[in-house]
Protein backbone atom coordinates (compact mmCIF):
# COMPACT_ATOMS: atom_id res chain seq x y z
CA UNK A 1 0.00 0.00 0.00
CA UNK A 2 1.46 3.40 -0.85
CA UNK A 3 1.58 6.59 1.34
CA UNK A 4 -0.96 8.67 0.56
CA UNK A 5 0.16 11.03 3.16
CA UNK A 6 2.82 12.49 0.46
CA UNK A 7 2.58 15.64 -1.74
CA UNK A 8 2.52 13.17 -4.58
CA UNK A 9 -0.32 10.98 -3.31
CA UNK A 10 -2.33 14.10 -2.68
CA UNK A 11 -2.08 15.88 -5.77
CA UNK A 12 -2.84 12.59 -7.64
CA UNK A 13 -5.74 12.89 -4.81
CA UNK A 14 -6.86 16.37 -6.00
CA UNK A 15 -6.50 16.20 -9.63
CA UNK A 16 -8.76 12.63 -9.55
CA UNK A 17 -11.64 14.56 -7.63
CA UNK A 18 -11.24 17.76 -10.09
CA UNK A 19 -11.56 15.32 -12.92
CA UNK A 20 -14.63 12.78 -11.72
CA UNK A 21 -16.03 16.09 -10.99
CA UNK A 22 -15.83 17.79 -14.64
CA UNK A 23 -16.32 14.67 -16.73
CA UNK A 24 -19.05 13.67 -14.51
CA UNK A 25 -21.16 17.25 -15.24
CA UNK A 26 -19.94 16.97 -18.71
CA UNK A 27 -21.33 13.60 -19.39
CA UNK A 28 -24.53 14.58 -17.83
CA UNK A 29 -24.69 17.83 -19.79
CA UNK A 30 -24.17 15.38 -23.25
CA UNK A 31 -26.76 13.08 -22.13
CA UNK A 32 -29.35 15.59 -20.90
CA UNK A 33 -29.18 17.49 -24.64
CA UNK A 34 -29.70 14.46 -26.43
CA UNK A 35 -32.96 14.13 -23.86
CA UNK A 36 -34.00 17.82 -24.50
CA UNK A 37 -35.60 16.78 -27.56
CA UNK A 38 -37.64 14.51 -26.29
CA UNK A 39 -41.52 14.31 -24.64
CA UNK A 40 -41.36 14.67 -21.13
CA UNK A 41 -42.99 11.44 -20.85
CA UNK A 42 -39.52 9.95 -22.33
CA UNK A 43 -36.97 12.34 -21.37
CA UNK A 44 -36.68 10.73 -17.95
CA UNK A 45 -36.35 7.22 -19.47
CA UNK A 46 -33.48 8.40 -21.74
CA UNK A 47 -31.47 9.82 -18.43
CA UNK A 48 -32.38 6.72 -16.79
CA UNK A 49 -30.94 4.71 -19.93
CA UNK A 50 -27.72 7.18 -20.15
CA UNK A 51 -26.65 7.35 -16.65
CA UNK A 52 -27.12 3.71 -16.07
CA UNK A 53 -25.09 2.92 -19.47
CA UNK A 54 -22.44 5.47 -18.14
CA UNK A 55 -21.57 3.82 -14.98
CA UNK A 56 -21.59 0.19 -16.13
CA UNK A 57 -19.22 1.35 -18.89
CA UNK A 58 -17.09 3.12 -16.13
CA UNK A 59 -16.60 -0.19 -14.05
CA UNK A 60 -16.20 -2.26 -17.64
CA UNK A 61 -13.37 0.31 -18.70
CA UNK A 62 -11.76 0.56 -15.49
CA UNK A 63 -10.93 -3.62 -15.37
CA UNK A 64 -9.38 -3.75 -18.84
CA UNK A 65 -7.69 0.70 -19.16
CA UNK A 66 -5.73 -0.04 -15.19
CA UNK A 67 -4.36 -3.71 -16.95
CA UNK A 68 -3.47 -1.70 -20.14
CA UNK A 69 -1.62 0.95 -18.48
CA UNK A 70 0.62 -1.35 -16.48
CA UNK A 71 1.95 -2.51 -19.53
CA UNK A 72 4.50 0.05 -20.55
CA UNK A 73 5.82 3.08 -22.08
CA UNK A 74 3.50 2.49 -25.71
CA UNK A 75 0.26 1.99 -23.74
CA UNK A 76 0.93 5.75 -21.50
CA UNK A 77 1.78 7.34 -24.82
CA UNK A 78 -1.44 6.18 -26.77
CA UNK A 79 -3.30 7.19 -23.33
CA UNK A 80 -1.69 10.45 -23.14
CA UNK A 81 -2.84 11.67 -26.82
CA UNK A 82 -6.12 10.07 -26.25
CA UNK A 83 -6.69 12.24 -23.37
CA UNK A 84 -5.21 14.92 -25.68
CA UNK A 85 -8.25 14.30 -27.83
CA UNK A 86 -10.53 14.61 -24.38
CA UNK A 87 -8.85 18.03 -23.74
CA UNK A 88 -10.22 18.67 -27.25
CA UNK A 89 -13.73 17.57 -26.85
CA UNK A 90 -13.73 19.34 -23.62
CA UNK A 91 -13.19 22.61 -25.21
CA UNK A 92 -15.52 22.25 -28.09
CA UNK A 93 -18.48 21.27 -25.67
CA UNK A 94 -17.59 24.49 -23.56
CA UNK A 95 -17.99 26.84 -26.19
CA UNK A 96 -21.24 25.44 -26.70
CA UNK A 97 -24.53 28.18 -26.69
CA UNK A 98 -25.69 29.33 -23.59
CA UNK A 99 -28.87 27.82 -24.85
CA UNK A 100 -27.92 24.60 -25.92
CA UNK A 101 -26.92 24.22 -22.30
CA UNK A 102 -29.09 25.91 -20.32
CA UNK A 103 -31.82 22.69 -22.34
CA UNK A 104 -29.31 19.97 -21.44
CA UNK A 105 -29.54 20.99 -17.37
CA UNK A 106 -33.08 22.11 -17.68
CA UNK A 107 -33.57 18.06 -19.32
CA UNK A 108 -31.77 16.48 -16.66
CA UNK A 109 -33.28 18.52 -13.59
CA UNK A 110 -37.08 17.98 -15.33
CA UNK A 111 -37.59 21.36 -14.10
CA UNK A 112 -38.38 24.95 -16.22
CA UNK A 113 -35.50 26.19 -14.03
CA UNK A 114 -35.67 29.93 -16.01
CA UNK A 115 -39.17 30.24 -15.70
CA UNK A 116 -40.29 30.55 -18.96
CA UNK A 117 -43.41 28.30 -19.16
CA UNK A 118 -41.54 24.93 -20.67
CA UNK A 119 -38.52 22.71 -20.09
CA UNK A 120 -35.87 22.62 -22.69
CA UNK A 121 -37.24 24.99 -24.56
CA UNK A 122 -36.01 25.33 -28.37
CA UNK A 123 -34.00 21.59 -29.08
CA UNK A 124 -34.24 19.57 -31.60
CA UNK A 125 -37.18 17.17 -32.08
CA UNK A 126 -36.33 13.52 -32.08
CA UNK A 127 -37.70 10.13 -31.12
CA UNK A 128 -36.61 8.18 -27.97
CA UNK A 129 -34.65 5.68 -30.14
CA UNK A 130 -32.78 8.11 -31.78
CA UNK A 131 -32.13 10.10 -28.19
CA UNK A 132 -30.75 6.73 -27.12
CA UNK A 133 -28.41 5.73 -29.69
CA UNK A 134 -27.20 9.20 -29.58
CA UNK A 135 -26.68 8.87 -25.72
CA UNK A 136 -25.02 5.26 -25.93
CA UNK A 137 -22.46 6.86 -28.30
CA UNK A 138 -21.74 9.26 -26.35
CA UNK A 139 -21.64 7.09 -22.67
CA UNK A 140 -18.94 5.24 -24.77
CA UNK A 141 -16.20 7.60 -25.66
CA UNK A 142 -16.64 9.22 -22.49
CA UNK A 143 -16.79 6.24 -19.98
CA UNK A 144 -13.23 5.89 -21.72
CA UNK A 145 -12.08 9.06 -21.52
CA UNK A 146 -13.45 9.37 -17.67
CA UNK A 147 -11.41 6.24 -16.75
CA UNK A 148 -8.11 6.94 -19.22
CA UNK A 149 -8.18 10.58 -16.65
CA UNK A 150 -8.21 9.07 -13.66
CA UNK A 151 -5.78 6.14 -14.46
CA UNK A 152 -3.48 8.72 -15.75
CA UNK A 153 -3.50 11.11 -12.67
CA UNK A 154 -3.26 8.03 -10.07
CA UNK A 155 -0.60 6.44 -11.71
CA UNK A 156 1.21 4.42 -8.88
CA UNK A 157 -1.24 5.11 -6.57
CA UNK A 158 -3.56 2.57 -6.70
CA UNK A 159 -5.97 3.15 -3.81
CA UNK A 160 -6.22 6.38 -5.26
CA UNK A 161 -7.21 4.87 -8.29
CA UNK A 162 -9.75 2.81 -7.04
CA UNK A 163 -11.04 5.76 -5.10
CA UNK A 164 -11.29 7.88 -8.66
CA UNK A 165 -12.99 5.32 -10.16
CA UNK A 166 -15.85 4.64 -6.96
CA UNK A 167 -16.35 8.44 -6.99
CA UNK A 168 -16.87 8.42 -11.02
CA UNK A 169 -19.58 5.80 -10.85
CA UNK A 170 -21.11 7.66 -7.45
CA UNK A 171 -21.09 11.08 -9.38
CA UNK A 172 -22.83 9.54 -12.75
CA UNK A 173 -25.59 7.23 -10.83
CA UNK A 174 -26.63 10.07 -8.08
CA UNK A 175 -25.93 13.75 -8.69
CA UNK A 176 -24.45 13.56 -12.17
CA UNK A 177 -27.91 16.27 -12.92
CA UNK A 178 -26.93 18.58 -9.59
CA UNK A 179 -23.22 18.53 -11.15
CA UNK A 180 -24.07 19.48 -14.27
CA UNK A 181 -26.04 22.88 -12.77
CA UNK A 182 -23.05 23.73 -11.14
CA UNK A 183 -20.90 23.91 -14.36
CA UNK A 184 -23.64 25.53 -15.95
CA UNK A 185 -23.85 28.46 -13.49
CA UNK A 186 -19.84 28.35 -12.85
CA UNK A 187 -18.13 28.00 -16.35
CA UNK A 188 -14.60 28.65 -14.11
CA UNK A 189 -14.68 24.94 -12.84
CA UNK A 190 -15.08 23.16 -16.19
CA UNK A 191 -12.14 25.47 -17.33
CA UNK A 192 -9.81 24.09 -14.30
CA UNK A 193 -10.88 20.89 -14.91
CA UNK A 194 -9.75 20.89 -18.54
CA UNK A 195 -6.35 22.14 -18.04
CA UNK A 196 -6.00 19.17 -14.84
CA UNK A 197 -6.61 16.87 -17.74
CA UNK A 198 -4.37 18.47 -20.15
CA UNK A 199 -1.42 18.27 -17.49
CA UNK A 200 -2.40 14.76 -16.75
CA UNK A 201 -2.30 14.29 -20.64
CA UNK A 202 1.14 15.55 -21.19
CA UNK A 203 2.50 14.32 -17.64
CA UNK A 204 0.89 10.60 -19.08
CA UNK A 205 2.47 11.25 -22.73
CA UNK A 206 5.82 12.32 -21.39
CA UNK A 207 6.76 9.30 -18.90
CA UNK A 208 5.28 6.65 -21.44
CA UNK A 209 8.23 8.21 -23.86
CA UNK A 210 10.61 8.38 -20.94
CA UNK A 211 10.01 4.58 -20.60
CA UNK A 212 10.32 4.00 -24.40
CA UNK A 213 13.57 5.82 -24.33
CA UNK A 214 14.93 3.49 -21.56
CA UNK A 215 14.17 6.77 -19.10
CA UNK A 216 16.99 9.12 -20.73
CA UNK A 217 14.57 12.46 -21.07
CA UNK A 218 15.66 14.76 -18.70
CA UNK A 219 13.75 15.97 -15.95
CA UNK A 220 10.54 18.64 -16.03
CA UNK A 221 8.99 19.66 -12.64
CA UNK A 222 5.79 18.19 -12.23
CA UNK A 223 6.12 15.66 -14.75
CA UNK A 224 9.20 14.09 -14.96
CA UNK A 225 11.39 14.11 -11.15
Amino acid sequence: MTNLFTGEALSAFLQVIMIDLVLAGDNAIVIGLAAAGLPADQRKKAILIGIAAATVLRICFALITTQLLALGGGLLIAGGVLLLWVCWKMYRELTVSHAEEHAATEALADADLNKDGTVAKGAPRKTLRQAAIQILIADVSMSLDNVLAVAGAAHDHPEVLIFGLLLSVALMGVASAYIANVLNKFRWIAWIGLLVILYVALKMGYEGLDQVLGHTLPAIPFIKG
